[in-house]
């Protein structure tokens, strides 16, 4: 079957859905204490709650998205789930990220870089919406990579989170440590797959040889 020539669509279904079973479950409860970010700004938690909600829709869905055997046999379906993943995801996932990210309680260096990631993510998602409505695909598919590479970041955000706070524990301040390790994983989880995933798409395919070329190498 064609989608088993994807190796990456399993395990990336399968970080995915892990990564949202560990981090939405607090969330459910309503409970402010729970959450996993604090802030004294008032409206802050109600705007947490929508950016995690939509933002688990974004991820989920993005992944159906980019699986090529779903999409090759449901394109009827892959324009729906595209719908989800724009109006019900990414745009509120967004917009709430806007708000949260300009408001965070970790310091004007991840305000910066999480406004710039909600910024980019909703300009990109517009940007492959509005090419799929134009029938202009290829185009739509380099927005849609872009888009992808910051839906997941978070992930990458919480391992960057992880390996400075491994690196720095012992070399920083405690009291300014959160700060730091927050300015530090917010700049790296979104940068670092935005550059993987640039580079993907200006990378130069391997040209194949020649069908008569290929013929004369094969041994008697």
């Amino acid at each position: 079957m064609t989608w088993l020539r994807k190796p990456w669509v399993g395990p990336l279904a399968f970080v995915v859905v892990a990564f949202v079973a560990f981090s939405l479950p607090p969330y459910l409860t309503g409970d402010r204490a729970a959450a996993r970010v604090q802030s004294d700004w008032g409206p802050h938690y109600p705007f947490l709650l929508v950016h995690v909600f939509c933002a688990s829709i974004a991820i989920l869905t993005c992944v159906v998205q980019i699986w090529p055997w779903f999409r090759g046999r449901f394109p009827a379906w892959h324009r729906r789930v595209g719908r989800v993943y724009v109006w019900a995801g990414v745009l509120p996932a967004g917009l709430s990220g806007l708000v949260i990210g300009a408001m965070t309680p970790f310091g004007a260096v991840a305000m910066v870089s999480d406004v710039m990631l909600a910024v980019l993510w909703l300009v990109f998602t517009w940007l492959a919406w509005r090419a799929a409505r134009t029938r202009q695909f290829r185009d739509h598919r380099k927005w849609m990579i872009r888009s992808f590479a910051l839906t997941v970041s978070i992930i990458s955000n919480r391992i960057w989170g992880v390996v400075g706070f491994l690196l720095l524990a012992d070399r920083v301040p405690e009291a300014e440590l959160p700060n730091t390790l927050a300015g530090i994983a917010t700049w790296t989880g979104w940068v670092v797959p935005l550059l993987i995933a640039q580079w993907w798409l200006e990378r130069k395919p391997a040209r194949r040889r020649p069908v008569v070329e290929q013929r004369e190498t094969v041994p008697a």
